[in-house]
């Protein structure tokens, strides 16, 4: 095996992988170096319609954290949906402010339930410290209009991930901050019987209540 400050003969070993089985290991080699010369080749694993190479991949990005969001956004694949979809876990996981034109479209629009509980998630732990304070407000009020159209999202898993993005997000916000009183709405409305029909959506959000209040 290649050492992490040399991954070329790791991504050789993925490039001649010739089973399924070969492919998933080979990638949870190069995932494991945690190179930043391996975020593009690992980007192109989760084109290769192998679920458990995809999901080494997709934690081999998340590892490089900021060093992938370029890799990433550089080659969304507009024509396979499984690479989009994986990308987009990527990108939720990762954190970055760069990803989140990816992820509001997603939640908005994505087919797969577990894509838009990805974006929602993701949306609600973005990393905005390094921002300046009005940079980080238009942001979060921008992560606050996707995930608070989400609450009427038709799968129930999608809604409980509005509600742990919506708690994640509006911990920072003061108490009189008028955006935190909006996602708090938004939380009740998801904790009420006469608006949500599904127990376990009700119980996160009225968790992320009183972790709020």
């Amino acid at each position: 095996m290649a050492s992490p400050d040399h991954p070329g003969l790791l991504i050789e070993a993925l490039q001649r992988a010739d089973s399924p089985e070969r492919l998933l290991e080979a990638t949870e080699n190069l995932a494991a170096a945690r190179h930043p010369g391996a975020a593009l080749t690992l980007v192109e694993v989760l084109g290769f319609n192998n679920p458990g190479a995809a999901v080494a991949a997709v934690d081999g990005l998340i590892a490089l954290g900021p060093l992938a969001v370029e890799p990433l956004l550089s080659n969304l694949d507009g024509h396979n949906y499984g690479a989009r979809a994986w990308a987009v876990r990527a990108l939720a996981g990762i954190g970055d402010v760069r990803g989140v034109e990816v992820l509001e479209r997603a939640l908005a629009a994505d087919i797969g339930p577990s894509v838009r509980r990805a974006a929602a998630r993701g949306l609600g732990q973005l990393q905005l410290e390094s921002l300046q304070a009005s940079a980080q407000a238009t942001l979060r009020l921008r992560c606050l209009e996707a995930l608070l159209a989400a609450c009427e999202d038709s799968e129930w898993v999608v809604r409980y991930a509005v509600a742990v993005g919506l708690e994640h997000l509006l911990m920072p916000l003061g108490r009189a901050d008028g955006e935190r009183q909006r996602g708090l709405a938004g939380l009740a409305g998801l904790a009420a019987e006469a608006s949500e029909a599904t127990p376990v959506v009700r119980l996160r959000a009225a968790l992320a209540l009183a972790r709020l209040t």
